[in-house]
Order: structure tokens, then C-alpha cells, then sequence
């Protein structure tokens, strides 16, 4: 099995958990002398299957991930990390520049004027660099996922 697959599967297992969760809290409490629409121990035994997958299944991914490099020498891993970093710096740019954009809203001269403490146009274009960056990572951590044999 590819990476890529297994990636799926993880997210799969994580949507079929969500939705035995839903299941469960549906069937917690019934009217009395009614039955639950479901058994909840049935659901909960299936819940433990598919955690327990799951666990494995990502086990298999952080190995293969840890152990897998990339054309540049990182791991799989690594650049990950780097990936999400870039991620978030990207994002903390970008509600800055939203936060600094000056929208004229005063109605009187009266009113308080508000000038913007940080260059925008540089932010942006720093904002900018990072959305590529991170563009550019995660093609290369996607192509590796479609190439690299899953780790038992």
C-alpha cells in the first residue's frame, strides 16, 4: 500500500469514528420502555475495531514518514513540520496585513483616525513568499505520498 493510501484510510477511520460517536450519543438515553434504535455495545465494540486500526494504521504512517527522505535529504516528517510552520506564519501574516488595512468608516472630522503601524506591501509580499513555499513543500510531500511503499 502507497502512503498516500494509507492517508486516505487514516481519514476515513477518523470519519467513521465521528460518526459512531454520533450514533452513540442518539442511542444514550431512550424514553422508558422503549429500545434503542441501535445497540450501543455493538457500536462501542466497533468503535474499539476501528480505533484500534486507526492506531495502527498511523503507527505504520509515522514510521514510514520518520524514515522516508525526500529529494533534498528531509524526512518526510521533517518537512511536515515545516510545512504546518510555514502554514502558520502564513496565516499570522495575513490577519496582520487584514488587521492594518485602514477602511476609511469615519463619518465626522470629529472622529479618531487610525494610520497603519506596519508596512503592508511588505507583509504581503512576505505573505506571499510563504504561500509558495508552502505550495512548493507540500507538492513534493504529495508526490513522495503517491511514491512510498507504506512501512509494516
Amino acid at each position: 500500500m502507497k502512503l498516500a493510501e494509507a492517508l486516505i484510510q487514516r481519514a476515513d477511520h477518523r470519519k467513521r469514528l465521528d460518526q459512531l460517536r454520533e450514533r452513540l450519543v442518539r442511542v444514550a438515553r431512550v424514553q422508558e420502555g422503549d429500545a434503542p434504535a441501535e445497540d450501543p455495545a455493538a457500536l462501542l465494540a466497533e468503535v474499539e475495531r476501528t480505533a484500534a486500526e486507526l492506531t495502527r494504521l498511523i503507527q505504520r504512517i509515522n514510521r514510514t514518514n520518520s524514515a522516508t527522505p525526500l529529494d533534498d535529504g528531509r524526512t518526510i516528517a521533517d518537512a511536515i513540520a515545516e510545512r504546518d510552520t510555514l502554514q502558520l506564519r502564513h496565516s499570522i501574516i495575513t490577519s496582520l496585513v487584514e488587521a492594518a488595512v485602514i477602511k476609511q468608516d469615519r463619518f465626522t472630522k470629529s472622529e479618531i483616525r487610525f494610520h497603519s503601524s506596519v508596512d503592508i506591501v511588505a507583509l504581503q509580499h512576505q505573505a506571499d513568499n510563504l504561500a509558495q513555499a508552502y505550495r512548493e513543500l507540500d507538492t513534493k510531500i504529495q508526490a513522495a505520498n503517491w511514491l512510498v511503499d507504506l512501512i509494516d
